[in-house]
């Protein structure tokens, strides 16, 4: 008779945590889902690609960013009566599947529709402007703009979303994250920040 080894508690309990994680992810994903049909799909897409460019592209935006947002919105520390209604309801938990379900998906770039003020927004994220004191964008966001856990992906996010931002935070209109953006977004003219968000859109 073949022996079968002794597999300790500690094993089998490992074990378990991760089928039981994996159940629990297929879960959280199944409800995102569910809330992203019911709700999220209207403006964002079902896949986070965005009906319109008024809107931000959520596929592929960091899961910890996407959920900093909507926790923002529900506090109110970020200001927006339409989101503020969407995610009344929304748990911590929901918050974060939805950033996970988001980042799973995926668009594909498009090219900017103004090359030559796109040529001028990748100077300006590349190197900044010396003579407004104006810091590179790529010193924080990453020489690809994709961001990190804390901070955006920009990549690939609609030039007109981009803009409006940029001037909601020099206008002090955008609450959150702004500790630092405050003071960028001042020194920025409104044709660095349309060229800076018509490259952005490109990459």
């Amino acid at each position: 008779m073949k022996r079968i080894p002794f597999v300790s508690q500690a094993a089998w309990w490992m074990v378990g945590l991760v089928l039981s994680s994996g159940a629990w992810a297929q879960a959280d994903e199944a409800r995102a889902k569910k809330i992203v049909g019911g709700v999220c799909f209207v403006c964002h897409g079902m896949e986070g690609e965005s009906s319109s460019e008024v809107f931000p592209r959520l596929a592929g935006q960091h899961w910890e960013y996407t959920a900093k947002q909507l926790e923002n919105f529900k506090s109110g520390k970020r200001k927006s009566t339409a989101m503020a209604d969407m995610v009344a309801k929304l748990t911590a938990d929901e918050m974060v599947a939805l950033g996970k379900f988001f980042e799973k998906q995926t668009h594909a770039p498009e090219p900017p529709k103004d090359k030559g003020l796109a040529a001028v927004g990748q100077f300006i994220y590349h190197q900044g402007n010396k003579y407004s004191g104006l810091a590179a964008c790529a010193s924080c966001h990453g020489p690809e703009a994709k961001g990190t856990s804390s901070l955006p992906r920009l990549a690939g996010q609609f030039a007109a979303y981009t803009e409006t931002q940029l001037k909601q935070f020099n206008q002090r209109e955008r609450t959150n994250d702004n500790a630092v953006m405050h003071a960028i977004a001042s020194k920025m003219t409104p044709l660095e920040m349309a060229a800076v968000a018509e490259y952005l859109s490109g990459k």
